[in-house]
């Protein structure tokens, strides 16, 4: 029997925008970092600085972190999973390809994500709306970059699949994750053993391909904006996340990067007085119907209504 998918409340696309505002953000601070510090070092520091604060909160919560080989082990997996297996591929991938190709192949994560869970989950499985939605909202991040996204789609095919790739391991995350959520951890206790056991993996991996003792003291700029991608990009962010696919299922948790651009786009509009383009607003419009199909409420409503003998 296929069991249908979660439907998401008011609550869940709430934490959906929060999320997608934090890091659709976090690009531009990681723009500034990057200009004092290499990628690996900055991806080591973002997430060693989150550790304290969550730790704090864990014990002002009173749960504190468990102890088991068991657990830790789990944290272990999602930890490589979720942050520094993805994070390493997708940053050499991106270094290699056109950003805008990359900001494409990320949005594939809520494709990869409806799979994974259609095969690894029993209640998210892919119906023909969750695919049609999925596959609108990629068009309109397609339509919303433009053409010019795709330049260089013919040249650095590994650099290309290493970013696809990246987003199959967000997808495997998700899946893991919402099978943790039966050992009776809280969102705030696996995201924090994740991001711990994320840092001791990124360690050796610094070590081995930068010299970070070696380095000049980053600029005001650049550690402000580093604290801010600890504090809120990854401690508070990571348990919005996590409480998200607790509560809508991990296929609804992985919509985040459809949700990304448009916000982006809007900030700008907002705030740095740029223009919206025609072919922004209609990106915008098909992500939004992608979003609706997901959603799935609408489309019941104008289905025609069965009578049941």
């Amino acid at each position: 029997m296929t069991i249908a998918p979660k439907s998401m409340t008011a609550q869940d696309w709430g934490l959906i925008a929060i999320l997608s505002l934090i890091w659709g953000s976090a690009f531009f601070l990681i723009v500034i970092v990057l200009r004092d510090m290499p990628a690996n070092t900055m991806v080591f520091l973002r997430f060693a600085l989150a550790i304290p604060p969550m730790l704090l909160w864990l014990r002002y919560t009173g749960e504190g972190l468990p102890m088991t080989a068991t657990i830790w082990k789990q944290f272990t997996i999602l930890g490589a999973l979720n942050i520094a297996i993805p994070l390493i591929i997708f940053t050499w991938g991106q270094a290699r390809i056109p950003s805008g190709l990359a900001s494409v192949l990320n949005a594939t994560t809520p494709l990869w994500g409806v799979i994974v869970a259609h095969f690894l989950t029993q209640n998210e499985k892919a119906t023909p709306l969750r695919l049609f939605g999925v596959l609108t909202g990629f068009a309109g991040v397609g339509v919303m970059m433009g053409s010019g996204a795709l330049t260089g789609a013919g040249e650095n095919v590994m650099a290309q699949l290493a970013c696809a790739g990246a987003t199959l391991f967000y997808a495997l995350a998700g899946v893991y994750a919402l099978r943790m959520g039966d050992t009776g951890l809280s969102p705030m206790q696996i995201a924090t053993g994740q991001v711990c056991t994320a840092s001791l993996m990124m360690i050796p991996i610094v070590l081995l391909t930068e010299t970070p003792w070696a380095l000049p003291m980053p600029g005001l700029a650049a550690l402000a904006s580093l604290a801010t991608l600890a504090l809120v990009g990854t401690s508070f962010a990571y348990l919005l996340y996590f409480r998200l696919i607790a509560s809508a299922g991990a296929s609804n948790a992985l919509l985040i990067p459809l949700t990304i651009p448009p916000i982006a786009i809007l900030l700008g509009a907002l705030f740095l007085d740029e223009v919206i383009l025609p072919q922004q607003m209609a990106g915008i419009a098909l992500i939004a119907l992608g979003l609706l199909a997901l959603d799935g409420r609408m489309f019941r409503c104008l289905a025609p209504s069965r009578s049941v003998p």
